[in-house]
């Protein structure tokens, strides 16, 4: 396997950001990644992991081995009347996977459809989409120790999802990488159409009959409707997170703020869009050299050619303080700084 040196990483990442990798590789196999792992000449080189680059934000050269798994490969392990098992590589690009589902007409990811990234950060994420999340159809993920070059295997329960996190976004932060995972999905799907506008959508291309592959598809023209196509205009798809707020807490902002959204998401918590939150504090479409915040969706912050990193880190700092001062709440970013 061939570890290039000084390599720009601007091509892989989605805001388009010039960063520098002192080392780079790309191990096909577990094998080869493990024997990377092992190898003396890196031991003590740090390692950084760089999955889709849909996630993070360069603001600085990377000194470090960075690591971008292409371990792929999709496999039926086992199926019955009402579910196929699928062990998926971690390299794999998302949306191909997605497409593979469709195809061959397996339920439980079709909401998901056009999720930037890969199969591996899929879990890492926990990623979500219209009232589906991955740990709904997930079984067990496979990883490989940065430290020991050693495999295990993690149940669900493992792997301790919450909303946009998971323990390899936690305790286990960049011990390890996921190399694969084992999904669950149904032959007989039970369609979930009630989230976003779904239903309007398909309503609007004329579909009468429900499918797995209609349901993509509409999920698929609401994004394109809505997220700028980073292959156009540098972005990392929603830089923040909806916040979580105490019930209480909410139904005070409605007195001020009647028209403010929010959803139920356990025993006295809502949830707020963090979008909304943004746009009512002015920030949508606002922009400030070669950076800002996207016209039609104010959760998507975006690189218009030649922006810096640094540049957006502080855009994104400005808008968390003026939302904590107009609403009291805090957004914290699904994006990573780097």
């Amino acid at each position: 396997m061939e570890i290039k040196q000084y390599v720009s990483l601007r091509n892989f990442n989605t805001f388009g950001l010039e960063s520098e990798a002192r080392y780079f590789a790309e191990p096909q196999s577990v094998e080869e990644l493990a024997d990377l792992l092992r190898d003396t000449k890196y031991q003590q080189t740090p390692k950084f992991i760089l999955s889709g680059g849909s996630n993070v934000l360069f603001s600085k050269d990377i000194d470090a081995l960075v690591i971008h798994p292409q371990i792929k490969g999709t496999e039926t392990i086992r199926e019955d009347e009402e579910f196929v098992w699928l062990y998926v590589g971690g390299g794999e690009v998302w949306q191909d996977f997605v497409n593979y589902c469709v195809d061959h007409n397996y339920a439980g990811i079709e909401n998901l459809s056009l999720i930037p990234g890969t199969v591996g950060a899929a879990p890492m994420q926990n990623i979500g989409a219209y009232g589906v999340e991955i740990k709904d159809v997930i079984e067990t993920v496979y990883a490989i120790s940065i430290a020991t070059a050693e495999t295990r295997i993690f149940s669900w329960e493992e792997c301790q999802f919450g909303y946009r996190e998971s323990i390899f976004k936690k305790e286990l932060k960049d011990q390890y990488i996921i190399t694969g995972a084992v999904f669950k999905l149904k032959k007989n799907p039970d369609f979930n159409i009630e989230y976003g506008d779904i239903k309007k959508t398909l309503a609007e291309m004329g579909v009468e009959n429900l499918s797995i592959k209609a349901i993509s598809d509409a999920v698929v023209r609401i994004r394109q409707s809505k997220l700028p196509d980073p292959a156009k205009i540098g972005n990392a798809g929603s830089f923040f997170k909806n916040p979580e707020i105490d019930l209480l807490q909410y139904e005070l902002l409605k007195e001020t703020f009647p028209e403010m959204p929010g959803y139920p998401v356990g025993p006295g918590k809502v949830k707020v869009p963090a979008g909304w939150l943004i746009e009512r504090a002015g920030w949508k479409g606002y922009r400030e050299g070669q950076i800002g915040v996207h016209e039609r969706q104010a959760l998507v912050l975006v690189n218009y050619g030649g922006g810096k990193g640094e540049d957006i880190k502080l855009l994104s700092e400005k808008i968390r303080r003026s939302i904590e001062e107009k609403f009291g709440i805090v957004l914290t970013t699904e994006v990573n700084f780097v």
